[in-house]
């Protein structure tokens, strides 16, 4: 299954629509899912190729390597990052440019960073040798050793190549001697996270600098010195992220029992850094989506409007109350990338200010009522959702007169209930975007499924606009989503996983709701080669707030 995509221009990842045509180059350098081998064109003949040797070419100050001088390469490198990649790989297309200008810094700048490529394709042996599953696949190797190499794990982007490789390269935590290397690095940096440890040989200091090579975004310091023990009012080993807003540090005490473990430590990291009350914007977006917090409550607000931003002092003392369990978030709607996010919460920049929350796991909505915005109204607000007293807010169009005329039936979140849970029907569901391309490929099919049952006793076919209308219960995460409500007083949701054709389709109503057990097979085996595809189930699934339903969709 296709994991969804973290966008740098999108905050709801699950929620928002945005459309897949809007991804930058960046989004799709940054793109975590890959390519496999399965899709793969099938190409033609190949040229012969000429011989390999040891002699070591460059294409755009990439070097390029195969099987025999990929051990030159690695002797004549102090660090190398070599990337495995395929001619057809949509990914590595992609990341060429971008790799590329990194190789050429480190090369302009006499460094003793060098980055390669290797056709994995083509070099089978050393893409079976180093683990290469998918492409691309970046691997670190460092003083010619070819038994421990490292896998990159930091950003696909020029900032993110340099930044990951400085700090596996070069000390990457500052050792702090005394008071004045302190404020130094303190004054220089908004936030730094610094290890205070008697024994800076000792597991403690270990794990700490294990953490420094991985949260590689962040600064990094690590002392043994009394006086800034003294100074900061250390007792013991301790980590503490200085920051320069909000509660301006934050501690993390150890023990003899409580050793430092990485994950703690980035987690600790990871929450503390953020700051109380985020501004929605492009730079600020992985570090809301990486946080564990699910809950977003957003302030839409005009910073234009003196009035707007007065709310924002409330805003941020009702964060402290609730941290760790709501993120609240500022958007401002005169900036360019606002339109969408209004588009989903349907409301217009005249609305503002306005509250909304959103959880983006479940996918649920909820709308503030009171429309006076102080500390009072969003800490009632805010708590009745945790509560589970304050209800989803569902968005729906007006009910088209003549949405029972056609074959297709329209539906909208005003009528779903009535129609799909119609303990008479079998209601089959396509939720689609207009803007879909998946979408209106299936259209004709859907439309001929829909004449071939249009006079059925039992079964209806059905479609709803997933950007302007909401369900309640019903977990949209893709376009298209296909659903199956069976006849009965369960209220079952049933996600339809098999192939997008008129004759499986039809299979599958005429079955039950359930996908004949051929066919299944059949589809479990495309599956193998299909990263895009779901393993098709011929028992029926009840919904849950995780499950999604992607056979090559666009994300949402």
């Amino acid at each position: 299954m296709r994991f969804l995509h973290i966008l740098a221009f999108t905050l709801l990842l699950c929620s928002l629509c945005v459309r897949a045509e809007e991804e930058t180059a960046e989004d799709k350098v940054e793109d975590k899912v890959e390519e496999k081998d399965g899709d793969r064109p099938e190409e033609d003949a190949e040229p012969e190729k000429p011989e390999k040797t040891e002699e070591i070419t460059e294409e755009e100050d990439v070097l390029v390597l195969h099987s025999v001088n990929f051990d030159r390469a690695l002797s004549e490198n102090k660090y190398l990052l070599v990337e495995f990649y395929a001619p057809w790989c949509g990914h590595c297309r992609n990341l060429e440019p971008i790799y590329a200008e990194v190789a050429g810094l480190m090369k302009k700048e006499s460094s003793e960073i060098r980055l390669a490529k290797v056709d994995g394709d083509e070099e089978k042996e050393l893409a079976t040798e180093f683990h290469v599953r998918n492409f691309p696949t970046l691997k670190f190797f460092k003083d010619g050793n070819r038994q421990n190499a490292t896998d990159y794990t930091g950003k696909r982007t020029v900032k993110g190549f340099t930044r990951w490789l400085e700090r596996h390269t070069g000390p990457s935590a500052t050792v702090l001697n005394d008071v004045k290397s302190a404020e130094a690095l303190l004054d220089a940096n908004d936030v730094v996270v610094v290890g205070f440890f008697q024994d800076l040989e000792g597991d403690n200091a270990k794990t700490f600098y294990d953490v420094t090579l991985i949260a590689v975004d962040y600064d990094f310091g690590i002392t043994s010195n009394p006086e800034l023990f003294k100074k900061y009012d250390v007792k013991s080993d301790t980590v503490v992220l200085f920051k320069k807003f909000d509660e301006k540090r934050a501690d993390m005490p150890l023990t003899e029992e409580n050793k430092l473990d990485k994950g703690d430590v980035i987690s600790f990291i990871h929450t503390n850094s953020m700051r109380l009350v985020i501004p929605f914007n492009e730079e600020n977006a992985e570090q809301i989506f990486r946080s564990k917090v699910r809950n977003h409550m957003l302030l839409f607000l005009n910073t234009t409007v003196e009035s707007h931003n007065a709310l924002i002092e409330d805003f941020r003392d009702v964060a402290s109350e609730f941290k760790e369990k709501v993120l609240f978030i500022t958007l401002d709607v005169t900036y360019d990338k606002a339109d969408h996010v209004l588009k989903y919460f349907s409301i217009s920049a005249d609305n503002a200010p306005i509250i909304r929350l959103i959880n983006i796991d479940k996918v649920l909505t909820y709308a503030m009522e009171e429309s006076t915005i102080n500390k009072d109204s969003l800490r009632t607000f805010c708590q009745g959702v945790l509560d589970g007293t304050v209800k989803p807010f569902l968005k729906s169009q007006e009910i088209p007169e003549d949405w029972d005329k056609n074959p297709v039936k329209v539906l909208v979140g005003k009528n779903f209930k009535e129609v799909a849970f119609d303990e008479t029907k079998n209601v089959f569901v396509e939720f689609y975007a207009p803007w879909c391309g998946h979408c209106q490929e299936l259209a004709p099919i859907w439309d001929k499924l829909g004449e071939k049952y249009k006079d059925h006793e039992n079964i209806i076919i059905a479609k709803m606009d997933g950007t302007e209308n909401d369900a309640e219960n019903v977990n949209v995460q893709g376009f298209p989503t296909i659903k199956y409500f069976p006849a009965g007083a369960e209220n079952k949701i049933v996600d339809y996983n098999g192939s997008r054709d008129f004759e499986t389709f039809s299979k599958f109503l005429d079955n039950g709701g359930v996908l004949p057990e051929e066919e299944s097979k059949d589809d479990d085996e495309d599956d193998d080669d299909d990263e895009d595809e779901d393993e098709v189930s011929d028992e029926p699934t009840v919904e849950s707030p995780q499950s999604t339903n992607e056979t090559s969709k666009d994300e949402l």
